[in-house]
């Protein structure tokens, strides 16, 4: 069993990642650092450093928090000789992953950049039916309640929080795992609160390798029913991952699939990639991020409270 401590015991990491490890084969939850939550029977620290200096045989570590802080932990976690997942985004900006990518070569060991809508059930099938279609265009709609997903937290709406990337990036994580050759942005609008730094909304235009058009749509305001689906038509029909990829339809007639297990499944790809004494860290989702706020046109609009 390989023991691993979470970094920033939050919502995501108490609702997914703790039992996720708890139901794995191959790990065990050894401790956690956190200034604000504590794990039921494992031993609590306030932060990375601490954790690491009291549990000498932890191995790995998931780290949770905030994509603006998590540069400074990962180069700490790897400096020790520990593997490290990456929750998503892997970082703030680009340069940090291929900072931590190049640390991690020299240190010799692994690196996740974990992307778990990759993991939705019906991503893989959805991959494979494409392999020998010609498609014609494909759009995303993406949106969701930020009060019920991210319920007063600021640092979402802060420079390297992404503001409705943070939902989006999901979608372009899947987007980019279906389509074989990199997508290109040609256009990005950005709507961003008065009193924020980061948008509330996006559109993009994109483009495949082979031409065809991508429309992405955005937002965070959005009530009741939360949308998280991707139409991709092609030369003989049409396939629609709805349920952020946990449903799959050709033509309309839904596909049988097991049941959701993102984060069960990243944790094996995670034992899998240390094993192996490999690295994973994909940063095409994040580059089409960066590229939409270096290229996108902005405006403005009413201020927005939790």
């Amino acid at each position: 069993m390989i023991r691993i401590g979470i970094v920033g015991l939050g919502k995501i990491a108490t609702d997914q990642h703790v039992p996720a490890i708890t139901a794995s084969a191959d790990f065990t939850l050894a401790a956690t650092a956190s200034r604000n939550a504590r794990a039921d029977g494992v031993a609590s620290y306030l932060d990375l450093a601490a954790m690491l200096a009291g549990e000498p045989d932890v191995q790995a570590v998931s780290l949770c928090q905030p994509p603006q802080v998590r540069h400074a932990a990962a180069r700490t976690a790897i400096a020790a000789g520990r593997h490290v997942f990456l929750e998503k985004p892997p970082c703030a900006t680009l340069s940090e992953i291929e900072d931590l990518m190049q640390a991690a070569a020299r240190a010799g060991v692994t690196l996740f950049a974990s992307w778990h809508s990759r993991f939705a059930a019906g991503v893989e099938p959805a991959r494979a039916w494409l392999v020998d279609k010609q498609i014609s265009s494909i759009e995303i709609d993406w949106k969701e309640d930020v009060r019920q997903w991210h319920p007063g937290q600021d640092w979402i709406w802060q420079p390297g929080g992404l503001g409705v990337f943070d939902p989006g990036i999901n979608a372009l994580s899947i987007l980019t795992r279906l389509l074989p050759d990199p997508v290109r942005l040609e256009d990005a609008k950005l709507e961003t609160p008065a009193n924020r730094e980061a948008p509330v909304a996006a559109t993009l235009a994109m483009r495949t390798s082979d031409g065809a058009p991508i429309k992405a749509e955005f937002d965070w305001r959005q009530t009741g029913k939360q949308s998280w689906t991707i139409r991709i038509d092609t030369d003989v029909g049409d396939l629609l991952l709805a349920e952020g990829g946990n449903s799959l339809s050709f033509d309309g007639v839904p596909q049988p699939l097991p049941g959701e297990g993102e984060y069960r499944a990243l944790y094996d790809h995670f034992a899998a990639l240390i094993r192996d004494r490999r690295c994973d860290v994909d940063v095409s989702p994040l580059r089409l991020v960066a590229d939409a706020f270096l290229t996108g046109h902005r405006s403005y609009t009413d201020a927005f409270y939790h």
